[in-house]
């Protein structure tokens, strides 16, 4: 049955513009028309068309005199004039034999007089009241609900409207087992009580963005089969001071009458962030919602079945006090999925696609080192995307690989025009890191190089595999890494004998592994074991900054300097060594644009290729 569509304003808009018109009318136009018909003379002239004969009917009022008479066309019409204190106009208008009349003043009843003078007036403000209260609400962004300021603005699920379990999570095993003995206690306390364990009140999820917080809290909704709350740490915060905490008050209460079920907080930092010490305080409402969420988790008892999640990407900005035991007892590391992982959770997103069977999960799970299972699904996505653009009923192999190359460099620019020189210069770069990467024992093996440009900005680049998953980098395997990054512009300087811009970001890079080498990792002799520079905001990419005295960083600078130059020197000598297959594999790429990472060890391993094919 389809629902009946509201109408896009409410009815008292409409009864407002019509209240409106009839005011203007009757003030401005019915006036103005009826003046129009009514022609104003002096009292002199009344008296002398009253002698005449000519004046037919009079309607004698407190102010005014009105009287019918015929006009120049010998038409009759309304004239009127001003009264006088005359005491003879009844005998004159008797002698002319005029029919007139003293209007008599009409008084309403009581009761009308009450409603036109209370009842109208009070009505017609309540309703333009309501209508700016309204609007006012719209302007605030409240909706229709903008005024019950205390109410929360909790979403309630249950599994059938959540539609997620566990099974739709994969790559976080470990958080679904925690998560699953909460779920086990909301399904049966009893076996808890009996031993005499109490379930925590509180669980934070902890980790980088995109990896599935949201999404594991939506599928302990659909295990759980109980209500689940779930609200943004913003929706606590509004202008009005005191609201935060009579929500949180609100939601509290709520959840406690609908015990057992569990309330998700997400972004919970934006409430949950540490106090000021003892001054003053610059945001007095969040510190009031904070103050009331702590003394809330203290007051309600877990053994009913009331469990708070809370998510967070920034859990070193939380109150001590929300993180102590009886609180949040237990934090859920929702990290970044490990090779395993990322394939497990490619394997979950390409069952909503269709593919030919034959995709490497493995490979493409290899080449997204460090992507969290949002980037995973965004891939898939954009592999179906690459398929239907392909005119493909299925998606394939090649798709997934296109797909990984756009989220790493973005969609290919095909009507780029780059010159021969400089198509040149890129190739001998790209080959300059694929031929110092392939020389080293401690370097990820080549995958593919391509020269064609990106609409990141790169205008070729060299992808590595790992073979397997790395937890731990030695010393020899980060320095390797520099070397690497050197050996594109180490080709360009040997081959033409100068250096182009093309090797920013590999100058980025190196310096980036040689700093953390020297500050973070313990690894320059200098420095030793010590810790010259401190992370926060780990899972928002890492704010470093140095905790050392400015002569000591400059140190550190000179240190970096001196692990780069090695490195720059390696992978010259490793090109010279190699200049014959240096130009050879440049040439192939130049002549292929692409090229896998099987073809340039044939190459490199001895294979002559033969241009001209």
């Amino acid at each position: 049955m389809d629902k009946v569509k509201s109408p896009k304003k409410p009815l008292i808009y409409y009864c407002m513009i019509a209240l409106l018109i009839l005011l203007l009318l009757n003030t401005f136009v019915f006036p103005a028309v009826m003046k129009s018909q009514v022609t104003e003379v002096d009292y002199g002239t009344f008296l002398a068309r009253v002698e005449k004969g000519e004046v037919t009917k009079a309607e004698i009022d407190e102010h005014e005199i009105a009287f019918l008479a015929q006009n120049d066309e010998g038409k009759d019409s309304i004239y009127i004039t001003g009264r006088m204190d005359d005491p003879g106009l009844v005998e004159k208008l008797y002698a002319a034999d005029v029919q007139f009349t003293q209007v008599i003043p009409q008084e309403n009843s009581p009761l009308t007089s009450f409603l036109l003078t209370w009842i109208l007036p009070i009505a017609m403000f309540s309703l333009l009241g309501l209508l700016f209260s309204r609007m006012l609400q719209k302007k605030m962004g409240g909706g229709a609900n903008a005024m019950t300021f205390s109410q929360n603005k909790a979403k309630v699920y249950v599994a059938a409207q959540t539609g997620k379990t566990f099974a739709d999570v994969a790559g976080q095993d470990e958080a679904k087992e925690a998560l699953g003995e909460i779920v086990d206690f909301l399904h049966s306390p009893d076996k808890y009580k009996s031993v005499g364990a109490l379930m925590p009140k509180g669980a934070l999820l902890v980790g980088p963005p995109g990896t599935g917080k949201t999404l594991l809290a939506k599928a302990v909704a659909g295990e759980a089969n109980v209500p689940f709350f779930s609200i943004s740490g913003s929706e606590f915060i509004e202008m009005f001071v005191g609201m935060g905490a009579a929500r949180v008050r609100d939601l509290f209460k709520q959840a406690q009458e609908k015990a057992p079920c569990i309330v998700f907080i997400d972004e919970i930092d934006t409430i949950g962030k540490k106090r000021d010490s003892g001054q003053f305080s610059s945001n007095d409402e969040r510190e009031q919602t904070l103050n009331q969420l702590l003394t809330e988790m203290d007051g309600f008892d877990s053994s009913k079945g009331v469990v708070i999640l809370a998510a967070t990407n920034r859990p070193d900005t939380l109150d001590k006090a929300l993180l102590r035991p009886g609180r949040f007892d237990r934090r859920i590391p929702v990290e970044l999925p490990d090779l395993k992982g990322r394939e497990a959770i490619l394997r979950v997103h390409a069952g909503n696609i269709v593919t030919d069977g034959h995709i490497d999960y493995n490979a493409v799970a290899r080449a997204t080192a460090g992507a969290s299972g949002a980037e995973l699904a965004n891939i898939v996505n954009e592999a179906a995307l690459h398929a239907v653009r392909e005119g493909r009923p299925q998606v394939v192999q090649n798709d997934f690989d296109e797909a990984v190359e756009v989220v790493i460099a973005g969609y290919q620019r095909k009507g780029a025009v780059i010159s021969p020189k400089e198509k040149q210069i890129v190739a001998y770069h790209e080959i300059g890191h694929a031929l110092v990467a392939a020389k080293q024992t401690d370097s990820a093996p080549v995958h593919k190089i391509t020269i064609v440009p990106r609409t990141s900005g790169a205008l070729g680049y060299t992808m590595q595999l790992e073979e397997g998953e790395t937890n731990l980098m030695s010393k020899e395997e980060a320095f390797n890494k520099i070397v690497t990054f050197t050996g594109g512009r180490s080709a360009e300087e040997l081959i033409f004998g100068t250096f182009t811009s093309g090797a920013s970001n590999d100058i980025e890079q190196a310096t980036r592994i040689a700093r953390a080498m020297v500050t973070r990792l313990g690894m320059s002799r200098e420095f030793d074991m010590m810790a010259l520079e401190t992370l926060s905001n780990q899972y928002l990419g890492g704010d470093a900054s140095l905790a050392c005295s400015p002569e000591t960083a400059a140190r550190i600078d000179g240190e970096v300097l001196s692990i780069i130059k090695s490195a720059h020197e390696k992978a010259v000598g490793i090109l010279k060594e190699n200049m014959e297959k240096l130009h050879e594999l440049a040439a192939y790429l130049l002549e292929k644009e692409t090229i896998s990472g099987e073809e340039f060890m044939e190459i490199l391993n001895g294979s002559t290729v033969n241009l001209k094919k």
